[in-house]
């Protein structure tokens, strides 16, 4: 049963505003929300729902069956109801998507993928529900959700091949579209239009064993209008690609380029016509203005020599970068592309052996044994900048700056920075550790450098170290809003750290001028 309740709750500090107060230049914090959780089990996330508001949503266990709690709070941050949901037991939330005034969760089995998926569909506005039991036809785990006008779109892969449920809200139907459960590959992207149909783009080996995008135009009943291929040059492999619609019903497609799976050299910007004739522009790292900007001075100056050496001598240039395109985005009368360079780290950790293991180790010359060894252990994905591009409608590139990021580290592949557009300049935000970090650029100009401010506590004798922050994100919002989220440990003061007078979940607003 589904529990409706507007009563304003003190104890939880819901709804709290906030007087603005001005951060910086770039960002001012206007209202804030938190809720005192426990130090273990309690998860919150939150899905922002334009000028909605925002739902706080956390699957809660319990002695014979689990219930999602769910708020939804206006655009001041002030709650309008808070409700549950009884669910079966090992469901977990593996998605939320907000598509017009509908929330949908995806929950799959934790254990048990033939059961198939579970989705809630929620009216944000006044909180009625229905639930839709999903087949799955063919077990898999979700790694895409999203959806469209009367259907729902879960990508995920089988055997290592890529495919694309669409499920029917009004037929309660699902099938697998057309087109995938080939051959192995990769889903780059899945988007809806305007008019509801849906771009899905997927990474796979084309017959020279070289990297090719495949695009699939599908219509809002999952039925395959177009498919475009996009070969790449030879010698050259397109690694990963977004699109994006023109006026003229033209499309681009923008992401990397290389020579094997793992590390790219360039960007490639693709230009489709309608009717699947497409050029395609390559662009190494090197040929970017910016793209070194992130390095210490010395560093970069020591590189752009080596570049042009190498140009003089007519020797090819190569860098190669982990690289990930976020997103690509109209803008005025040119098209930017947001993308974010990252490599993994490894941590060696020390770890008593068996006594029964005799083991070797050779240190300055000598060989002796010892009882340890150490293994190598994934510390996560270290981030080192973000990259904004600019280019036309034929795919040419205007501009390019950059936004240093190495100060952020995620276990999971995520978007840390978001680009906020404005009529004459672009804001480049993320959030980690409890700082608010910005740049305003202005095509390949930098108005205002790199800043970094605290989130705003409800008290101002409310003490937050930077490691008491995790994890934390900054989500799109509604106009020039975004909102950071995230747990904290907040303490009596600095002085004494051991101290914590609460853990909270929080929702913090952020206007960008």
């Amino acid at each position: 049963m589904f529990s409706l309740s507007t009563k304003f709750r003190w104890s939880s500090l819901l709804g709290i505003w906030l007087n603005a107060f001005c951060l910086h230049a770039q960002v001012e914090q206007t209202a804030r929300w938190e809720m005192p959780v426990n130090q273990e089990g309690e998860v919150y996330k939150i899905a922002p729902a334009d000028s909605l508001g925002v739902v706080a949503y956390s699957k809660n266990q319990g002695q014979g069956i689990d219930q999602i709690e769910l708020i939804r709070m206006d655009t001041a941050l002030r709650e309008v109801w808070k409700g549950y949901i009884s669910v079966q037991k090992f469901f977990a939330i593996s998605f939320a998507h907000v598509y017009q005034e509908k929330l949908f969760l995806l929950l799959s089995h934790s254990y048990n993928p033939v059961i198939g998926f579970l989705v809630v569909e929620l009216n944000i506005r006044d909180g009625r529900y229905l639930t839709h039991a999903v087949k799955n036809i063919i077990p898999f785990k979700p790694t895409e959700f999203t959806a469209t006008n009367g259907a729902l779109l879960i990508g995920g892969y089988y055997n290592y091949r890529p495919l694309v449920l669409h499920y029917s809200l009004s037929k309660k139907q699902s099938k697998i579209l057309p087109g995938f459960f080939n051959e192995p590959g990769e889903i780059n992207q899945i988007k809806v239009n305007d008019d509801f149909s849906v771009d899905i783009i997927i990474s796979a080996n084309n017959q020279q064993k070289r990297k090719s995008l495949w695009l699939r135009n599908y219509n809002q009943d999952g039925d395959l209008l177009k498919t475009t291929v996009l070969e790449p040059q030879e010698k050259r492999s397109l690694l990963f690609g977004r699109s994006v619609k023109t006026t003229d019903n033209h499309m681009l497609v923008a992401g990397v380029y290389g020579r094997n799976t793992e590390y790219s050299r360039g960007i490639f910007v693709s230009t489709i016509s309608p009717y699947g004739e497409y050029t395609t522009r390559y662009y190494n790292f090197a040929d970017l203005q910016n793209f070194f900007r992130f390095m210490r001075v010395n560093q970069e100056k020591r590189v752009k020599k080596r570049i042009e050496r190498k140009r003089i001598k007519g020797k090819r240039i190569k860098f190669n970068y982990r690289f990930l395109v976020q997103e690509v985005i109209p803008y005025r009368d040119q098209f930017v592309m947001l993308g974010e360079a990252f490599y993994p780290r490894y941590v060696y950790q020390t770890r008593n052996t068996n006594p029964a293991f005799f083991g070797y180790q050779r240190v300055g010359g000598y060989q002796f044994y010892s009882p340890y060894r150490s293994d190598q252990i994934f510390d996560g994905f270290q981030y080192t900048h973000a990259i904004a591009i600019g280019f036309d409608s034929k795919g040419k590139v205007i501009w390019d700056n950059s936004f240093e990021i190495n100060d952020a580290k995620s276990f999971q592949l995520e978007q840390f920075v978001k680009i906020a557009p404005t009529n004459d300049h672009i804001d480049l935000i993320y959030f980690y550790q409890n700082l608010i970090r910005s740049k305003v650029i202005q095509g390949s100009q930098v108005l205002e450098g790199k800043t970094a401010d605290e989130i705003k506590m409800l008290s101002p004798t409310d003490y937050v170290s930077k490691k008491d922050v995790q994890p934390n994100r900054l989500q799109y919002w509604y106009g020039n809003h975004l909102l950071a989220s995230g747990f904290q440990n907040i303490r009596v003061s600095p002085d004494r750290l051991a101290d914590i007078k609460k853990r909270v979940f929080f929702i913090n607003k952020i206007r960008y001028r």
